[in-house]
């Protein structure tokens, strides 16, 4: 059973592009059943999970699917619709519901194998953040930033997680490489040239229209994609270009049961 542990540090989600011995395995993940539990939820992290590593584009970076994840999504989805929903940041178009501390560090605990084992970050504890997410916003309402695929930090440890409770039409993630730099991933010595050469090309031809990202063009150019599945989780480096691929608008709900609900953290080692 993983023990939990207490969370000091908390991270912020998105980065604004224009500013600023283990036990045994089955199919990669470790069979121990890893205990997720905050107040009356309880969920395992199922040891009969199959794990996959996708790779897109030209710099091979690994993106971790795990299909059947838990032994229980229902529960989850169950204590989402409980939960109220609120926007958090400017950054995420819709709203979320922060995930306990308990839930977040049982969450690292579950998954460090992994992490070690497929992305090569091998650390005794990690801490983060944790929301329900639902993708809310109508595409005639998304501001500039929110046009743009994005990355969720600049440190090569720091970890993104996208984990759907929602059906395969509500989309998946997508992942892109920046035409003009060449860069599908965005660390911190990459930032500054990255950001100059994005602001000119904006200054020369203009904003995106107000809409869901598609296939990126013509700042963007996406390597691939991952689709939606119920209870399917996504884990990657947080430096990579990705976005939320929205086929439908016409599906975005604030109701759990109906809209695009996702649990989304973001992890990264704790001193």
């Amino acid at each position: 059973m993983c023990k939990p542990l207490r969370a000091d540090v908390a991270y912020a989600d998105d980065v604004d592009a224009l500013t600023g011995s283990r036990p045994g395995r089955q199919n990669g993940i470790g069979l121990r059943a890893c205990i997720i539990s905050w107040c009356a939820l309880t969920v395992l992290l199922s040891p009969q999970s199959v794990l996959r590593v996708e790779k897109f584009g030209r710099e091979q970076q690994p993106i971790v699917v795990i299909d059947n994840a838990f032994v229980h999504p229902e529960r989850l989805s169950e204590d989402a619709c409980a939960r109220q929903f609120t926007h958090i940041g400017p950054y995420y178009p819709g709203v979320r519901a922060v995930l306990g501390a308990d839930f977040t560090q049982n969450l690292c605990d579950a998954v460090q194998d992994v992490l070690a084992d497929h992305l090569k970050i091998a650390r005794d504890r990690w801490a983060g953040d944790c929301f329900y997410s639902l993708v809310t916003t109508p595409p005639e309402k998304l501001q500039p930033i929110q046009r743009f695929p994005h990355f969720d930090g600049v440190e090569d440890e720091r970890i993104a997680m996208v984990y759907y409770l929602c059906k395969p039409e509500h989309g998946g993630t997508s992942f892109y490489r920046h035409r003009a730099t060449g860069f599908e991933t965005v660390d911190a010595a990459r930032f500054q040239p990255y950001r100059s050469k994005l602001e000119a090309k904006v200054r020369e031809i203009g904003l995106p229209p107000a809409q869901y990202i598609d296939d990126g063009a013509p700042l963007f150019e996406r390597t691939g994609k991952i689709d939606a599945m119920f209870n399917r989780m996504l884990i990657y480096r947080g430096v990579n270009l990705h976005c939320s691929a929205i086929p439908d608008s016409s599906l975005l709900s604030s109701d759990p049961r109906k809209g695009r609900l996702t649990i989304n953290a973001f992890l990264a080692p704790r001193d």
